[in-house]
C-alpha cells in the first residue's frame, strides 16, 4: 500500500511538471499544430499496443521495455529544423495514455527525468549510515546497534580485514553491512572515499564521524604527510573535509544527518573537561594561521598529547554548529554532536597502568556516576542517528546529567528511577545539552572554519585566516607547564610521557599501536 502510495505521489507530480511544460514551451515546439482545432484534427485515433509489462512494474522498467519508439520525421529547409507528416500519434499502452512528439515522447521524458533525480535507495528499502572509526569501540557498538534497528551501515575503516573479522565475530548479517577503506591521515584518500560514495549503489542518508586519535603519552608530535599534527589531522581536519564533500550527497535523503562525536574534555564547563587539566582551548587559532604544517597545536603553543585531543574534540563541536548555521536552511541536513558518556573500558586508555584500567570504570561507576558500558554508548549515537527526537538541528546531545555534577543519590518511590546518577553515566533520557561558552562563540567557530578549509584545500575567506596578536598572558597560557592526562606538573619536574614499559613490548602501548582504537 505505501509503495502504491508512493508511485501514484510521484507519477502525479511527474504528470504536473510534464504539462507545465506543454504549457510554457508552446505547442510549435513539440512539433504540433499552433492551433487546438489544428492539433486535434492531426491526432489520429488511439492505437491499441499490446506487450508483456506489468501495471505493477517500476515506472522504470517499464519506460525500459517500452516498445513504443520516437517518430523521426524532421527536414531541414534553409538552415531551419521543420517537422513533417503526422507530427504526433496517440499511443495507449496497458492503463497508460501517452502524447508521443515527433522528437520524443515529452509527458514519458519527463517522467523519467523526474524518477531518475529522485535520491537512490537500497534495493532492500534500508536506510544508509557511514560510520568513521566503525571496526572497534563506540563506532562498532554503534554499527551494531543501527543494525539491530535495520540500518545498513558502511563501516569506514583504515583496516578492512580487521573489520571484516569483528562483523564476522558478532554475526552482523551481511546484506547490512559494507566494509570501505578510509585512511584519515590522507586528505587525498578522503577525497576519494567521497567520491567513491557520491556513485555509490546505496543513498547515503547519514554520516558520523566517530573515529578519534589519542595519543596522551607521546612526548612530541607526529605528522601526517600532509605536515599536519596527527591528531588534528585525524580527529578534526579529515572530519571537516569529509563532511563538507559529503553534503552534496547526504542532502538528497529523506532524512539527512551529519553527526560528529563530541566529548566532554572539549567542554569546559564539565567536570571532566573543566576540572582536569589540561583544558582544551584553541586560543586565537594561531597554529592554523600560520599555515598548521609542522606547528604541533592549533593554538601554537607547545605540544601536549592529552591537549591535542582535547582542542580536536572542541574543534569537532565547533563544526557541527558552525555548519548548521552555513548549511541546515538551504539543505535541510540535521547536523548534531554528542557527548555518549565515558566508556572507561575504552582502548584509548591503553597507555595507564594495569591497576589504573581496573579501578576507573569502578570510580566513574561509584563515584561521579559518569560510567557508560560500550554497548549503551553505541545505542546512543546511534539514537542520535535515527530517533525523529534527534532530527533538530544544532544540537549537541546528552544523556542524564550532562556530566556537569558528580554523582548524586536519586530518591524515587519508582525504584528504577533510584540510586546513584548524574554526570552523564548509564540510564536516564536524552536532552538537549549545553556545550561551552567556547564551542558557542560563533566568530572563532568561523575562523576556525575558513582555517581549516584552507589547510585542506577548499575555498576559504581570506578576511578569517590572519594570524593575530597576542597578549603577554596568552603567549604564557599556550605554552604552559607540560602535565600527564589530568595531573598538572610544573615544567622544573621532569616530563617521562611516552616512555615504553614492558606495555610497549606486549604491543599494547599507543606508542605502539598508533594511538588508534
Amino acid at each position: 500500500m505505501t509503495k502504491t502510495f508512493i508511485f501514484t505521489a510521484v507519477f502525479a507530480s511527474a504528470c504536473l511538471i510534464a504539462l507545465h511544460t506543454f504549457a510554457s514551451s508552446g505547442a510549435s515546439n513539440l512539433g504540433l499544430a499552433t492551433t487546438a482545432s489544428s492539433t486535434l484534427s492531426r491526432v489520429s485515433a488511439p492505437h491499441s499496443v499490446h506487450h508483456p509489462i506489468s501495471p505493477r512494474m517500476s515506472f522504470v522498467n517499464r519506460l525500459n521495455q517500452s516498445p513504443l519508439k520516437p517518430l523521426n520525421r524532421m527536414s531541414n529547409q534553409g538552415g531551419v529544423t521543420r517537422r513533417s507528416g503526422r507530427d504526433s500519434v496517440r499511443y495507449s499502452v496497458g492503463r497508460t495514455t501517452v502524447v508521443h512528439a515527433q522528437d520524443g515522447n515529452a509527458l514519458m521524458d519527463a517522467i523519467k527525468n523526474f524518477g531518475d533525480s529522485l535520491p537512490k535507495i537500497g534495493g532492500d528499502g534500508r536506510k544508509t549510515t557511514i560510520i568513521t572509526g566503525a571496526s572497534s569501540g563506540l563506532g562498532l557498538q554503534a554499527t551494531r546497534s543501527l543494525i539491530e534497528k535495520g540500518y545498513h551501515v558502511i563501516m569506514a575503516v583504515r583496516d578492512p580485514e580487521k573489520a571484516k573479522n569483528v562483523a564476522e565475530a558478532l554475526e552482523f548479517p551481511k546484506d547490512q553491512y559494507s566494509i570501505e577503506y578510509l585512511e584519515l591521515e590522507d586528505f587525498s584518500n578522503v577525497k576519494k572515499f567521497a567520491r567513491k560514495m557520491a556513485s555509490y549503489n546505496r543513498q547515503i542518508d547519514s554520516l558520523v564521524c566517530n573515529a578519534a586519535l589519542y595519543l596522551p603519552a607521546s612526548p612530541s608530535p607526529q605528522y601526517t604527510d600532509e605536515g599536519y599534527e596527527r591528531s588534528n589531522q585525524v580527529n578534526h581536519l579529515s572530519h571537516f573535509l569529509l563532511v563538507n564533500l559529503m553534503i552534496p550527497t547526504v542532502q538528497k535523503s529523506r532524512d539527512p544527518r551529519i553527526v560528529i562525536v563530541g566529548s566532554i574534555t572539549g567542554n569546559t564547563n564539565t567536570v571532566g573537561g573543566g576540572a582536569v587539566w589540561p583544558w582544551a582551548d584553541l586560543g586565537k587559532l594561531n597554529g592554523l594561521a600560520e599555515g598548521g604544517k609542522g606547528v604541533p597545536m592549533m593554538d601554537g603553543g607547545n605540544f601536549n598529547g592529552a591537549k591535542a585531543y582535547k582542542d580536536s574534540k572542541l574543534a569537532n563541536m565547533m563544526t557541527v554548529l558552525e555548519a548548521h548555521r552555513r548549511y541546515h536552511d538551504s539543505t535541510g541536513i540535521t547536523f548534531s554532536s554528542l557527548y555518549p558518556g565515558c566508556i572507561a573500558e575504552t582502548a584509548l586508555f591503553r597507555d595507564k597502568k594495569p591497576w589504573f584500567r581496573k579501578l576507573f570504570p569502578l570510580f566513574m561507576r561509584y563515584v561521579t556516576g559518569g560510567y557508560v558500558s560500550e554497548p549503551e554508548a553505541g545505542d546512543r549515537l546511534a539514537q542520535v542517528v535515527s530517533d525523529d527526537l534527534c532530527k533538530k538541528s544544532g544540537v549537541y546531545w546528552g544523556w542524564n546529567g550532562g556530566a556537569k555534577t558528580v554523582a548524586y543519590l536519586k530518591v524515587s518511590s519508582d525504584p528504577s528511577q533510584r540510586g546513584l546518577t548524574g554526570a552523564g553515566g548509564a540510564g536516564g533520557d536524552i536532552f538537549e545539552n549545553e556545550p561551552s561558552v567556547e564551542v558557542r562563540n560563533p566568530e572563532k567557530s568561523k575562523r576556525l572554519w575558513e582555517l581549516s578549509a584552507r589547510a585542506v584545500g577548499l575555498p576559504y575567506d581570506a578576511n578569517y585566516v590572519d594570524v593575530l596578536p597576542e597578549t603577554a598572558a596568552e603567549i604564557a597560557a599556550k605554552n604552559g607547564p607540560k602535565s600527564l592526562p589530568g595531573i598538572p606538573l610544573p615544567n622544573w619536574v621532569p616530563d617521562s610521557r611516552g616512555r615504553l614499559d614492558k606495555r610497549a613490548q606486549e604491543g599494547t602501548s599507543s606508542a605502539i599501536l598508533e594511538g588508534r582504537q
